[in-house]
């Protein structure tokens, strides 16, 4: 039977993690708020933006811009976005699963990957993948634009590289649905006009163009890839929160439990030894 002072130790163990998970809980409630109204926010623009651009590119006609050309599917990019930090629960564990069967998928193509976020690069390194850019502590402060477009211009400049010859790019991120939802998304970044997300329209739209087409595509194009791993960004770090949130509420409540249960172990065990004490006594004083 374990003694008292190993209890009450191992009780103060428990309060002290419990005072970290509830601090924890409440830091990732504050910043939720935040990101969930700039995901809000953004949205709207990068789905809409989608959807013209989209409509554009059908409209082109005889136009052609390297983000637009339809390749192979040989040569793929994998942009993965995961948190540089963990104790979120399963929320890396979702998106490195979701790589992991993409790379199951597409074992007979070349695959390369461009991570976002500490946990996604340890671990794809640790088990030797095609690692070809890296980008840490992106999410672990407040997501800039400036910050996106540079990861933007990276995807961009290989894609469109002769000698790197990538026919695809992919992205994977977690959606925020709700403080205990969030969705693994795997879409198609690129060409341009394989992206599927706000391409439906009832009614088609002529567009006039004021500059010749290659003018606007030239200064959109990019711009869109830009939003588009911005808005990713901004997701995955709403998501991150809401995961954090809810693991460290559920691990304050597990603390909570376990130190009931060990403060009735603990008095079980005292009422134990004070039993103990007393039948030695008696005991003791009838052998007198």
């Amino acid at each position: 039977m374990a003694n008292l002072q190993g209890i009450r130790r191992r009780i103060r163990s428990v309060k002290n993690m419990q005072q970290i998970t509830k601090a924890m809980k409440l830091v990732s409630a504050s910043k939720l708020r935040r990101a969930q109204d700039r995901v809000i926010a953004a949205r709207p623009y990068s789905r809409q933006m989608a959807a013209i651009l989209n409509h554009l590119a059908a409209r082109a006609g005889d136009y052609e811009h390297p983000l637009l050309e339809k390749r192979g599917d040989q040569n793929i990019l994998l942009v993965l976005i995961t948190a540089d930090k963990g104790l979120c629960g399963a929320f890396n564990t979702n998106l490195i699963r979701a790589a992991q069967q993409f790379l199951r998928e597409q074992a007979d193509k070349n695959v390369s990957l461009i991570t976002v976020g500490r946990k996604g690069r340890d671990f794809f390194r640790r088990r030797g993948a095609h690692l070809v850019g890296e980008y840490i502590n992106i999410t672990a402060r407040v997501v800039t634009y400036s910050q996106a477009a540079e990861i933007a211009r990276d995807i961009i400049q290989r894609f469109t590289d002769a000698e790197q010859k990538i026919d695809k790019v992919y992205i994977i991120f977690n959606e925020f649905k709700s403080v205990l939802q969030q969705r693994v998304i795997v879409g198609q970044l690129l060409p341009l006009c394989q992206f599927q997300e706000g391409e439906q329209q009832e009614t088609p739209v002529d567009y006039i163009y004021e500059q010749p087409p290659a003018e606007i595509f030239a200064e959109l194009l990019p711009k869109h890839i830009e939003t588009q791993v911005f808005h990713a960004l901004l997701e995955s770090v709403a998501s991150e929160h809401g995961a954090r949130m809810t693991a460290m509420d559920s691990a304050s409540r597990n603390a909570s439990e376990m130190i009931d249960s060990l403060t009735l172990y603990m008095n079980r065990v005292r009422q134990a030894s004070i039993t103990r004490e007393i039948i030695e006594v008696v005991s003791g004083a009838e052998a007198l």
